[in-house]
């Protein structure tokens, strides 16, 4: 009975688009953060770090939330170190955030984004789509159905043409 709930398991996680489990992150607020709580809404899951060349992209991040939230839109910050160039702290970090980009987007705590300790959230995208941040603020947009729409590179603005034209097909 185990090995035919394995392998169902593994055929469910094998099935394209789908995630085979909830994803859960821990919230820099303390507590989790599960994407099953925004079943039915678009995600934008975007991995940042405070001292980045982009870094001002959490102003666009937070217009983008502002502009479409009302609508089901979440915006989900994964604050990484993968590139060195987070704060030593969640704390420091979210009053970084609150402070320079009064952001009110949910947060998760400092989490690894690629390589061997990256959250199962990353490693599943990565072997949907191939898609593996290379560089802090990278996007990738979750369907309300939970399946991966799109992703993007630093360089794509988060209030741009293409993200919003996603973001705007799965409101309507």
């Amino acid at each position: 009975m185990r090995l035919i709930l394995s392998l169902i398991l593994a055929l469910a996680a094998a099935l394209p688009g789908q995630a085979a489990e909830p994803f859960r992150f821990n919230s820099i607020d303390g507590g989790t953060l599960s994407l099953d709580d925004w079943k039915g809404h678009p995600v934008l899951v975007v991995n940042t770090a405070s001292r980045c060349g982009f870094t001002p992209q959490f102003d666009g991040l937070q217009e983008l939330y502002d502009t479409y939230r009302d609508r089901g839109l979440v915006v989900l910050a994964v604050p990484s170190d993968d590139f060195r160039q987070e704060l030593a702290s969640a704390e420091a970090v979210k009053e970084f955030c609150a402070v320079n980009f009064n952001l009110t987007l949910p947060m998760t705590d400092i989490t690894p984004v690629t390589g061997a300790k990256a959250h199962p959230f990353y490693k599943w995208v990565a072997a949907q789509t191939g898609f593996v941040p290379q560089w802090n603020f990278n996007k990738v947009l979750i369907g309300p159905d939970g399946a991966v729409v799109a992703s993007w590179g630093s360089v794509t603005r988060p209030m741009s043409r293409p993200i919003v034209s996603q973001i705007e097909a799965l409101l309507n």
